[in-house]
């Protein structure tokens, strides 16, 4: 188990980890996205916002026939959606808030992804939630 850390479509520093189910805690999307809810609304700063189902919205997407496009071998794809926002320094900041964990599940593996924050402590945090997934 490695998280890696990847530049995706050349611009956005993505921290991802790609885990058998053999080697996960846990064997569903619903379980991690719930794991790292109760990980969120622990944490003294974190504030958890939404979970956001991306296959559902895609699938729509796709049967309405306006786009939504998902490989025939993703079983379900979910957001968890927070904010570790202490301080407002500039207006700017507000661009890059909130922050969401990735859960795609397959069927032998999942794969949890998460944007680089701001803050280094931040990405920390949020790399020791994904890795605890790992039994």
């Amino acid at each position: 188990m490695i998280m890696k850390q990847i530049i995706f479509k050349e611009k956005y520093p993505v921290f991802t980890l790609s885990i058998t189910k053999d080697e996960s805690r846990f064997s569903s999307t619903d379980e991690i996205i719930s794991y790292f809810q109760e990980k969120i609304s622990s944490d003294p700063i974190a504030q958890y916002i939404s979970i956001f189902d991306h296959f559902t919205h895609t699938k729509k997407l796709e049967a309405a026939g306006k786009a939504g496009e998902i490989p025939s071998d993703i079983k379900d794809a979910k957001n968890i959606i927070f904010c570790f926002g202490k301080e407002i320094p500039t207006p700017v900041v507000l661009a890059v808030r909130p922050r969401s964990i990735g859960v795609v599940e397959f069927s032998d593996r999942f794969v949890i992804s998460f944007m680089e924050t701001p803050h280094p402590d931040s990405t920390k945090t949020v790399e020791n939630w994904i890795t605890s997934v790992v039994k």
